[in-house]
């Protein structure tokens, strides 16, 4: 039995992601849908697992994460209760369907889980997705630990198919893969014997948001948003707790820093905490009667000021004369993790309190030497750089060309000896900024792209490319899996689980014939047979497709 599954009533030691898939199981999920992405990508995993041992429950790997949120939306709206979960950049690619998924609304309850990156982990950027929430209008919960995972879960769907709209859970690296106690509850059997499918009551004047009907639907979003206001007036897990004059706001992990902070300075029974947990919309009531009870108030959040910009405000509308103190005063940046060295030396600062500080523990900044993340021993994406490399040197092009890479485990072809990565925004990317590359420059454009970013975002680009008559080179590394985020399942798969057997196997080298896109497959293992065949496509500038197929090391050995 799944681990997952064991156990009711009882207590468990989960990651934050554990329990969030506990919490969705014990709130009768019936549909999942996500493409993986770290730090969120152990809740896919252990819903494509358990849904072997659960008929009735259905999880996919999708393409990518805007088509995850279409199918989680349509089977909210046949009044199934759905949850998708990303990282917090696929919220971007999913941001088209979430904000008009906002006004049609759900008929069973979906959670939408993303989890944020601060310190870029794993991750392009350290974007803060609280604004998502204001952006879409729809309510936003934040987890701080395991536990508060698991409970914000199970609230979040009661909440969604309350209001009938989406609720979005936000996590963040160190709550996502944080181990805690988790109280657990029942999981309820007899909804998972069978999958029982729902129904969809068509209601085009809702679905269908054509302008007049879009126009209805946004102000009856924002009635259930003020609905959602009240609750967070009241919800538990705001929690208010008044001891002095001098008071601190937090949401999130934050929340862990302070408590500890405060601990570790004697100064729990003099300083008024609010923790807050449901934070869109901005429960102002408690705000107000928060501020109006202390004469300072230090907000303590990672990234951007949005407590700190929502305390601000509801000062001013009400005339109060508390100070708000934060990232505008330099308390904290807004940028990277905190930690509770960190924050302790910010609170004793805001109370005044000289302390000695000895260096944080566990800095051994200055003690080891840096060890960057590396390609694997073995690992046939190093075996095409090299390929690749040695061809452009015998041809003198290689110091003339150009390497767009993307998103995977073959960006870090950016380390020598390989330095193969010269651009890279997004999933996708390599070829539609190749598209731009060949027109601004004459320089060779060679893209590197994985095969799983290939069916998320990198064939539409492809037919930009083609469509248009763009001149590069596009190497897709089809390495079998998609190995950065845990060997999740892609469409080119030939190694498959047992429970894909039956799935077809998507032929990239025929995608490109079917563009009429001049290709080529290599084993990258087979180097002089390889570099034989990619060479009449390096000699020119011409739209090419090179499919170097090779199972990732890892991932093969898994089928030993």
């Amino acid at each position: 039995m799944h681990p997952l599954l064991e156990g009711n009533n009882t207590k468990k030691f989960l990651l934050g992601n554990e329990a969030i898939v506990r919490g969705a199981l014990e709130s009768g999920v019936k549909v999942g849908s996500a493409y993986p992405g770290t730090p969120s990508s152990e809740i896919g995993n252990h819903l494509f697992k358990i849904q072997e041992e659960l008929p009735g429950l259905y999880f996919e790997f999708a393409v990518n994460e805007k088509v995850a949120m279409e199918i989680v939306g349509a089977a909210s709206a046949c009044g199934l209760r759905s949850l998708t979960c990303m990282k917090h950049v696929g919220l971007n690619v999913a941001s088209d369907a979430l904000m008009t998924l906002a006004y049609v609304g759900v008929k069973g309850g979906l959670v939408i889980v993303t989890a944020d990156d601060p310190f870029c982990h794993s991750s392009q950027n350290e974007q803060d997705n609280r604004y998502y929430a204001r952006l879409a209008q729809l309510p936003l919960l934040e987890a701080y630990s395991p536990q508060s995972a698991y409970e914000l879960t199970k609230f979040a769907f009661e909440l969604s198919e309350k209001l009938e709209i989406p609720v979005i859970l936000r996590t963040t690296t160190r709550v996502s893969h944080a181990r805690g106690i988790v109280e657990v509850g029942e999981i309820p059997q007899e909804i998972y014997l069978k999958f029982d499918k729902g129904f969809f009551e068509k209601n085009p004047f809702r679905y269908v948001p054509i302008p007049a009907v879009a126009r209805e639907r946004h102000k009856i979003l924002l009635q259930k948003l003020k609905e959602a206001q009240e609750i967070a007036e009241v919800f538990k897990q705001n929690q208010m707790v008044i001891k002095g004059k001098m008071g601190i706001c937090a949401s999130g992990v934050a929340i862990n820093y302070v408590l500890d902070a405060i601990e570790d300075l004697g100064v729990a029974e003099e300083v008024s905490l609010l923790l807050l947990t449901f934070t869109h919309p901005f429960p102002e009531k408690l705000i107000k009667e928060f501020l109006s009870q202390v004469e300072s108030c230090l907000v303590v959040e990672e990234l951007e000021p949005y407590l700190e910009e929502g305390l601000r405000i509801t000062a001013y509308n009400y005339g109060i004369k508390t100070k708000i103190l934060g990232k505008r005063e330099n308390y904290f940046p807004r940028y990277f993790e905190f930690s509770t060295f960190q924050v302790k030396k910010a609170i004793a600062e805001f109370l005044k309190r000289e302390i000695h500080l000895e260096i944080p523990p566990f800095d051994f900044s200055n003690k080891l030497p840096p060890r960057p993340p590396v390609l694997c021993p073995g690992c046939p994406h190093r075996e095409t750089y090299k390929i690749i490399k040695e061809v452009l040197q015998d041809l003198k092009e290689e110091e003339n060309t150009i390497y767009p890479t993307d998103i995977g485990c073959y960006t870090l072809g950016i380390l020598p000896p390989l330095k193969m990565a010269d651009y890279l925004l997004c999933m996708g990317s390599s070829v539609g900024t190749s598209c731009g590359f060949e027109v601004a420059t004459s320089q060779k454009v060679i893209a590197f792209i994985g095969d799983s970013t290939f069916f998320h975002t990198g064939l539409s680009p492809l037919v930009n490319a083609k469509y248009n008559d763009h001149h590069f080179i596009l190497v897709v590394l089809d390495n079998d899996t998609t190995a950065m985020t845990g060997h999740q399942p892609v469409p080119s798969q030939i190694l498959k689980a047992p429970s894909l057997k039956d799935k077809p196997t998507i032929s990239i080298k025929k995608i490109a014939e079917a563009l009429e896109i001049p290709c080529v497959e290599i084993n990258p293992y087979k180097k002089e047979e390889a570099k034989n065949l990619i060479r009449p496509f390096l000699e020119n500038k011409k739209l090419s497709v090179i499919i170097a197929k090779a199972p990732c090391i890892l991932y093969k050995s898994k089928f030993k």
